[in-house]
């Protein structure tokens, strides 16, 4: 078993960003993220925390626009839309989830798509379907999860893979960006009746879910190739993945540890957004 080192990857990715962005400050191009959170959730602040010191690391700067809870999905459009005109600003997240008085769905319409680092609005989720070249600026946690199998050498090309959880941000986009490599792909979630039936057919098994050790070693084959992409905290403090690493561990050729694994693979791929829009938008 090789664990798939997210942290190791994440880096080499950050070293080369790093000398990326040296290169368009010479060109008096200096590469913003601007990051729009929504109300008190600790985990997202975490995640915050996690890409302004990524930032600060490579050279790119980043803002914090904070707001209240009670914030209207109105004026956080019109926040979004000043950003959109504000030619120093290259890349605009926000940080979701958001409460549930907000519209989610008009609020990352509203983000312009040259702007849209995270890879949600409807046009870049829709240019991903047509092929790998026109994956611009995908959502960086199934881009972050390519790259680290990739880094490991680990092809697609008529692999069995099943995808466990279809959420937009990363069942969906992950699944896409596998038949754009010519895997064959399996989507299971909630509704899904036998979900074992199906993870024990995955040479690939993808899990983002957030349902701490919802995989456990019955559930998969000999062999199998185990990307774990939930985070959870459980009550002592300690934090866990989808997968019973421990167990799946000792049936699997590659697993992802949480933390470590998918996290800052996510981080270092949202960057590389940032840094392709400050590319596209001045030069």
């Amino acid at each position: 078993m090789q664990i798939l080192d997210g942290r190791k990857v994440a880096s080499l990715i950050l070293s080369e960003l790093t000398n990326e962005v040296v290169l368009l400050n010479k060109k008096n191009v200096q590469p913003k993220l601007v990051i729009i959170s929504v109300g008190e959730n600790p985990a997202s602040a975490l995640y915050i925390r996690a890409k302004q010191h990524a930032c600060k690391k490579i050279g790119i700067l980043s803002d914090l626009l904070k707001f209240p809870e009670n914030l209207t999905t109105e004026a956080l459009i019109s926040t979004i839309q000043s950003l959109n005109t504000d030619s120093s600003v290259h890349g605009i997240i926000v940080q979701l989830p958001l409460p549930k008085t907000i519209s989610t769905p008009l609020v990352i319409r509203a983000i312009l798509p040259k702007k849209d680092v995270d890879g949600f609005h409807a046009y870049n989720l829709g240019k991903m379907f047509l092929s790998t070249e026109f994956e611009d600026l995908a959502p960086s946690t199934p881009s972050g999860i390519v790259r680290l199998l990739e880094h490991y050498e680990i092809t697609f090309e008529g692999k069995e893979v099943t995808v466990v959880g279809h959420s937009n941000i990363v069942g969906k986009p992950i699944s896409v960006m596998l038949l754009n490599r010519n895997a064959t792909v399996t989507i299971c979630h909630i509704y899904t009746k036998d979900l074992a039936k199906h993870t024990r057919n995955a040479e690939i098994l993808i899990v983002a879910v957030g349902k701490p050790g919802l995989i456990t070693a019955d559930m998969v084959r000999s062999g199998v190739i185990a990307v774990d992409v939930g985070i959870n905290r459980l009550p002592d403090g300690s934090v866990c993945g989808d997968i019973d690493f421990l167990n799946v561990s000792k049936k699997a050729t590659f697993i992802t540890p949480v933390p470590g694994g998918v996290g800052p693979m996510t981080v270092a791929c949202l960057l590389e957004n940032v840094v392709k829009s400050a590319k596209r938008l001045n030069i």
